[in-house]
């Protein structure tokens, strides 16, 4: 038997759709603090009332790349409507990340692993892996493994957000 991309593709959805509805309990984020290359601070107490989306990448992982696009789409996209992305990148020096971000440059703020507790309360082993806090600071969910644009908007909408295009296709139904 042959399976296609396509086919991998889909189930891999289909598994992360449902892993997202089965964690239907939110629990409290852990608590926090991260440092941008910027210098910005974030802690749980400073993204209360926000919903943030913690992205764990790698400057060599190639599957991160095909995503760079779609988060930095959302990052935009939903600015004005109080998500905090944040880039966790994981365990490469700051001048490897530096050298990247000028030649692949990124629109979520980048934090290294050096100055965040956040890779010790989500351990991880493949990339990306997405996480979802909600404004009251639960965790909403999380996305281990790329899935596309639907699935992070879901995770997003889980997590108390909603994007025009889903405002406009209800409008229409």
């Amino acid at each position: 038997m042959r399976v296609t991309r396509t086919t991998v593709c889909v189930l891999v959805a289909v598994m992360v759709c449902v892993a997202i509805a089965i964690a239907a309990d939110r629990e409290p984020a852990p608590r926090f603090s991260a440092k941008t290359m910027d210098g910005e601070k974030f802690t749980n107490d400073t993204i209360k009332g926000k919903v943030t989306l913690i992205q764990f990448w790698t400057t060599w992982c190639a599957i991160c790349r095909r995503e760079q696009p779609i988060v930095d789409q959302i990052t935009r996209e939903y600015a004005d409507k109080g998500l905090v992305v944040l880039a966790v990148d994981f365990g490469e020096p700051k001048g490897k990340v530096k050298k990247y971000l000028k030649e692949n440059p990124r629109a979520p703020r980048i934090v290294l692993m050096e100055d965040t507790n956040l890779a010790a309360m989500f351990p991880t082993r493949s990339f990306p892996v997405y996480v979802a806090i909600d404004r009251d600071g639960n965790v909403a969910g999380v996305q281990r493994g790329a899935g596309g644009e639907r699935p992070l908007r879901q995770l997003l909408e889980r997590a108390g957000l909603e994007s025009d295009r889903a405002k406009r296709s209800q409008d229409y139904e």
